[in-house]
């Protein structure tokens, strides 16, 4: 009697089975699906019933470099991460063998399909459009296996040495050409300035004659120069009225 009481007591105790908070189980009977198992105890009789652990948690999988040629035929390696999590555990169970190898690979395949259908310059400079159509594909076909994806983001975009060489060329001519267009964009503006101010000073009376007296006044500070300058046309017409002798230069 105490032997059998035993017995039922030890198949009570390695019947019983702990899910994790972070875990849901797939229960089977007799080889069929049976339900879900939410996380705590669970009492899972030997032989006749089997219950599968499924990782529902975030997990963040880097797909390896893949080498891909460019719509534009340039060859490169590309690699990128993934974020995603089981959404039906009894799909991811029971739909794929392994869901995990099996994501891996479908991003791999993907990755490269479309950097293909991309040329280098929409890959380097929109690598949001082209991770967004990677996750896109792999969302189409993961979601029968009841995985989620939450993100796909691109680390890395290697290209040959050569290619490198160029791109960087090509940004150099690129500032190069920023630099000239704005070099002459302030000769212009100050050309422009220029323009302006001899207008004003030659339709306005006396505007000259005032401004050769500022030049005079800022040049006179220093005592040691000579300044040889003509006379304005003003003073020149006024004696030409008066009928005085014009004098060509006046010393300082």
């Amino acid at each position: 009697m105490y032997i059998l009481l035993a017995i039922v007591i030890l198949l009570i105790l390695s019947s019983i089975k702990q899910v994790e908070q972070y875990q849901r189980g797939v229960k089977q009977r007799f080889g069929k699906f049976v339900k879900m198992v939410d996380p705590g105890w669970r009492i899972i009789w030997p032989v006749i019933e089997s219950m599968h652990k499924v990782d529902i948690r975030v997990k963040a999988v880097e797909v390896p470099y893949q080498e891909t040629i460019t719509k534009d035929n340039i060859s490169c390696k590309i690699n990128a991460v993934i974020y995603y999590k089981v959404a039906d555990a009894a799909k991811a169970f029971l739909e794929v063998e392994n869901f995990l190898f099996a994501v891996s690979q479908l991003a791999q395949t993907t990755m490269r399909n479309v950097c293909g259908e991309l040329s280098l310059d929409e890959l380097l400079s929109n690598r949001e459009e082209a991770a967004n159509r990677i996750k896109n594909v792999i969302i189409a076909h993961a979601s029968a296996w009841g995985v989620e994806v939450g993100s796909v983001e691109l680390k890395d975009i290697s290209l040959p040495e050569d290619m490198v060489r160029t791109i960087a060329k090509q940004a150099e001519a690129e500032r190069e050409k920023r630099a000239v267009i704005i070099n002459s964009e302030g000769e212009l503006k100050a050309a422009q300035n220029l323009a302006d101010a001899a207008r004003i000073l030659e339709s306005s009376d006396g505007a000259m004659h005032l401004r050769t007296l500022h030049s005079i006044n800022d040049i006179s500070s220093d005592q040691s120069n000579t300044v040889v300058f003509a006379i304005p046309l003003e003073i020149m017409r006024a004696f030409q009225k008066f009928g005085g002798q014009i004098p060509p230069v006046i010393k300082q």
